[in-house]
C-alpha cells in the first residue's frame, strides 16, 4: 500500500531515511515549518531555510521517487520574539508561489502566551490575504486541551476562516472531538514518547471514523520513528479493518485535503508498482 506522510520533517532526518520510506511505500511527503533546535537570530536565516524547503529538500526527496511538498511559517516556539516573527511574516509571500508551497504552517501554539496567540492571528491574517491553506500545531502535554481550546476559539470567531482549508495536527484522545466538532481535519502524530501512539490512532479511527483524519511520524529532531505511518498501517491490518479504510486515512484523506493548495501538483504513481507493507 502506497501512503502519504503529511507532517514530516526531512530536514533532521538522513538521507538514508528517504530511502527507508521509499522502500516501505511512501510516495509523498508533507514538511511543514519548524524549529531548527535552536532559535534563529535574523530573518535571513529563515530565509535560507526556506530555500531548503522549497528546493533541496524537494530535490533530495525526488532522488529516491518521494514527492516533497511544504508549509511556510516561524513556528510557535519562536513566536515570543513578536519583532522577528512580523519580519518573517512579511519575507514569507516572496516563496508562496514555489513549486510545492502549500499554505501557511504550522502555526500554533506552544506554551499558550499572548505573543504566541497574537503572532498567531498574523498568521491567519497571511493566510487569508494569500488565500492559503492553514496547517496548525497544538501544544504538548499538560498545555494540549487548554491550546487546543484557544486555537480553536480564534479560528470559530474568525468568520474569514474555511474550516475545510484547515488541518489541526497533534490531536489526541481528548481534543479530537472538539476538532472535528468544529469542522475541521484533524491530524494524529505517532510518536514513541508523547502524542499518539499506532495504537492509540487506531482506537480514535474506530470511535470517530476516517473521515476527515490524517496520521504522520512528524520525525523531527526528538525521540521520534520516520517510519511510524507504516506501524498504524500494520495495527489496523491487525485489527482486521478494511484495506479502503486504511487508505482513506493514510493516502486518500491527505490528498484530499492538500488538493485544496493550487500549487499540490501530486502525481500519483503507478498504482501495479505498490509497495505492500
Amino acid at each position: 500500500m502506497y501512503y502519504f506522510d503529511p507532517h514530516i520533517h526531512m530536514v533532521s532526518r538522513t538521507t538514508d531515511d528517504y530511502a527507508t520510506l521509499a522502500r516501505m511505500g511512501c510516495v509523498a511527503v508533507s514538511e511543514p515549518a519548524f524549529w531548527a533546535g535552536f532559535d534563529r537570530g535574523s530573518v535571513d536565516s529563515f530565509r535560507d531555510y526556506f530555500h531548503q524547503l522549497t528546493d533541496f529538500e524537494r530535490r533530495r526527496a525526488a532522488q529516491f521517487g518521494i514527492q516533497h511538498f511544504t508549509w511556510l511559517c516561524i513556528n510557535a516556539k519562536e513566536a515570543e520574539n513578536v519583532e522577528l516573527s512580523r519580519e518573517v511574516i512579511a519575507m514569507i509571500p516572496e516563496f508562496l508561489d514555489e513549486p510545492g508551497v502549500l499554505g501557511i504552517g504550522e502555526i500554533g501554539l506552544n506554551k499558550n502566551t499572548r505573543n504566541e496567540a497574537q503572532i498567531f492571528l498574523e498568521h491567519l491574517d497571511l493566510a487569508i490575504q494569500f488565500d492559503q491553506p492553514i496547517l496548525i500545531h497544538t501544544p504538548h502535554l499538560e498545555d494540549k486541551y487548554l491550546g487546543t481550546r484557544m486555537i480553536l476559539d480564534m479560528l470559530t470567531s474568525d468568520h474569514r476562516i474555511d474550516t475545510d482549508r484547515v488541518l489541526v495536527d497533534h490531536v489526541e484522545e481528548h481534543t479530537v472531538g472538539d476538532v472535528l466538532k468544529d469542522g475541521f481535519w484533524a491530524g494524529m502524530t505517532l510518536y514513541p514518547v508523547t502524542k499518539c501512539t499506532p495504537q492509540r490512532a487506531a482506537d480514535i479511527i474506530e470511535v470517530y471514523g476516517p473521515e476527515r483524519l490524517l496520521v504522520n511520524s512528524a520525525g523531527d529532531w526528538g525521540p521520534s520513528k520516520p517510519t511510524a505511518v507504516p506501524d498504524f498501517i500494520f495495527e489496523m491490518r491487525q485489527r482486521g479493518h478494511a484495506e479502503s479504510v486504511i487508505r482513506r486515512v493514510v493516502y486518500e484523506n491527505p490528498i484530499e485535503f492538500f488538493s485544496q493548495s493550487s500549487n499540490f501538483d501530486y502525481r500519483a504513481p503507478d498504482e501495479e508498482a505498490v509497495v505492500t507493507i
